[in-house]
């Protein structure tokens, strides 16, 4: 199996839960055709660097997944039938790619954990 990253904009006109199931319907793509997806981030509505079918911003997602190179060309055509998506990217992570997003993973979850830490020690000494 590969390592793939794929990154998606949805259209700012969707309401928070619409956004969730469109986000559910792309995992579920991945998951019908066998593949397991590894990390999952919600990087909310961004700015866009140009405009987009006149929207100058949207919902960004990053899904992390291993998978056969077939499900790749599902998913982009998922993502073609479906009018939320502005844009989508998926790319083949190579050995050094994969490393650093698993150290970026790591780091993210530590520093999550240090940050429930220091606000539980200031809970515990207020």
């Amino acid at each position: 199996m590969n390592h793939y990253e794929t990154v998606f904009i949805l259209t700012p006109v969707l309401s928070e839960p619409q956004m969730k199931e469109a986000v559910e319907k792309f995992k579920a793509v991945l998951a019908k055709y066998g593949a397991e997806i590894v990390n999952e981030e919600n990087w909310g509505m961004r700015k866009l660097a140009y405009p987009i079918q006149k929207k100058t911003t949207g919902f960004y997602t990053l899904l992390e997944f291993d998978a056969e190179p077939t499900v790749v060309a599902k998913l982009e055509t998922a993502y073609r039938r479906d009018e939320r998506v502005l844009r989508f990217l998926t790319f083949h992570l190579d050995k050094f790619a994969h490393e650093y997003a698993v150290k970026r993973r790591g780091l993210k979850k530590g520093a999550k954990e240090v940050k429930a830490e220091e606000t539980a020690e200031e809970t515990t000494n207020a």
